[in-house]
């Protein structure tokens, strides 16, 4: 791979996925736009977990937030640390640009494509299996707050970035997810 590209995205099942160099992140990153990255942790031994984002505006940190709380899985930690963002959003940056990075793809499969279904269907997940055919989504309170927030903030695009990959914001909301995971009992 040449060493003027960075990061991948990948828009979804089908679609080639878009390689951006090294220049053309430094220009999204210095553009009007908020860039929030977010992550989230869980640690087995404590069955809890932590959450975290960071905002960097023109390529500055200017704004850095985490949790923690007993959880079942890093998935739920990964949809928290989205939510939360959208919660420091609708509080800090109601009409400013943002573009959400998140390292989950089930975020990012959640937020682009199942969420309107998941709504559509009551929140349930509808299969053609007699024994499952309408159980609930896991996580479905986290999601329905989710969706609401998405639904009231359009100008928010949901992007997947690669975890563990050197990205400054990724590698930042890691650490703090993990931090506050690992930290001592609640």
């Amino acid at each position: 791979m040449p060493p003027s590209l960075l990061l991948c995205l990948c828009h979804g099942p089908g679609t080639l996925p878009l390689a951006i160099s090294i220049s053309v992140l430094k220009s999204l990153l210095m553009s009007d736009a908020l860039h929030i990255f977010t992550d989230g942790s869980f640690d087995d031994a404590s069955s809890s977990g932590g959450w975290a984002f960071v905002v960097h505006e023109a390529g500055h940190l200017v704004h850095s937030a985490s949790g923690r709380t007993v959880g079942t899985s890093n998935n739920t930690f990964e949809v928290l640390a989205v939510l939360n963002a959208l919660f420091w959003i609708a509080a800090e940056a109601p009409t400013r640009a943002v573009t959400l990075w998140t390292d989950a793809v089930h975020v990012i499969e959640g937020c682009r494509r199942y969420r309107a279904i998941w709504r559509n269907n009551g929140w349930k997940r509808i299969t053609p299996n007699q024994r499952t055919r309408r159980r609930p989504i896991p996580d479905r309170d986290i999601w329905q707050q989710l969706d609401s927030l998405l639904e009231r903030h359009p100008h928010v695009v949901v992007e997947w970035c690669k975890g563990h990959s050197g990205t400054v914001g990724n590698e930042h909301a890691d650490a703090l997810a993990r931090g506050v995971a690992r930290a001592t009992a609640i």
